[in-house]
């Protein structure tokens, strides 16, 4: 199985996109060049205009001449085969009975969605920026989760392809059984269609029975939640000042826990050590907190 590749630390990233960022002002300068270079060359007032024809009369007959030959013409083939393709393939879903009541589904759904994205649009750019900000603070964490990626990746990749192998060699045997599931769930589809209408009528009594019981337990909820309001805002700011109080003794606690640790290595590396190391002695002393 091939080896997990290495993972670049967080200075290399920052090298690359600095590099990155220097490749892409280099390229606008060039596309920058290039125009300047176009427009001067196009220019009326300096006559090169007719220099400038004579040079693309040239260039368009070499481009004529390269797309004369063979390769050219199959390649140019090719993407006409593969667009008519798509289009008899596109066409018939586009006209099809069945499009109609989706696009007005569609349309429905853009009418009844329009006025709730707007609604949440402030919430969801407030998520995002501190979206974007925890995922700025965990940049270190990264290499290590694509390095855990990548090692899965590598180890499901032989499974995978031996799975393949398997299907493609019981293609028979796959074929058999989709004939028979196709035998046997066809008789019943016309019963379940029966079933579904019948479900459906119910569950629209059960719906329009339930609404209004509904609706009152709502509103009594609400009502109960508005009057508790304050005994609620009571509670949540006595935990957090419990919270508050408990800081110092759980930051020193977790102090104490990794000073604790550090010895423990230290020690742990001090055991296994090479013998030609035997006669240095390493000691830890944990202060108390």
């Amino acid at each position: 199985m091939a080896t997990i590749p290495s993972l670049p630390s967080r200075d290399e990233m920052l090298r690359m996109a600095r590099s990155t960022t220097d490749i892409t002002g280099q390229l606008l300068d060039t596309a920058g060049n290039i125009t300047r270079i176009a427009i001067n060359t196009l220019d009326p007032r300096d006559g090169s205009g007719a220099e400038a024809l004579r040079v693309l009369r040239e260039t368009t007959a070499e481009l004529a001449e390269a797309s004369a030959s063979p390769q050219a013409q199959e390649a140019f083939y090719r993407i006409v085969d593969t667009l008519t393709r798509l289009g008899t393939t596109g066409a018939p879903l586009a006209v099809h009975p069945v499009s109609a009541p989706a696009q007005a589904l569609l349309t429905v759904l853009g009418d009844s969605l329009l006025p709730v994205l707007d609604a949440v649009e402030p919430a969801v750019e407030e998520f995002a920026a501190a979206l974007g900000d925890l995922i700025e603070a965990a940049a270190p964490l990264l290499p290590a989760a694509a390095g855990v990626v990548a090692g899965t990746v590598l180890a499901l990749t032989p499974l995978i392809r031996a799975l393949a192998d398997a299907l493609a060699d019981a293609s028979p045997e796959l074929r058999r059984i989709a004939e028979a599931l196709t035998a046997a769930l066809a008789p019943l589809l016309p019963f379940q269609v029966a079933l579904a209408q019948r479900a459906a009528v119910a569950g629209v009594g059960v719906v329009r029975a339930t609404l209004p019981p509904l609706a009152d337990l709502t509103e009594a909820a609400a009502a109960t939640t508005k009057a508790a309001g304050p005994m609620l805002v009571a509670g949540e700011e006595l935990l957090v000042s419990a919270l508050e109080s408990l800081q110092p003794a759980l930051l020193a606690a977790t102090s104490r826990a990794g000073r604790v640790a550090r010895a423990t290595a230290v020690r742990v590396t001090a055991a296994v050590a090479p013998a030609a190391d035997r006669g240095v002695v390493v000691a830890v002393s944990t202060a108390s907190v």
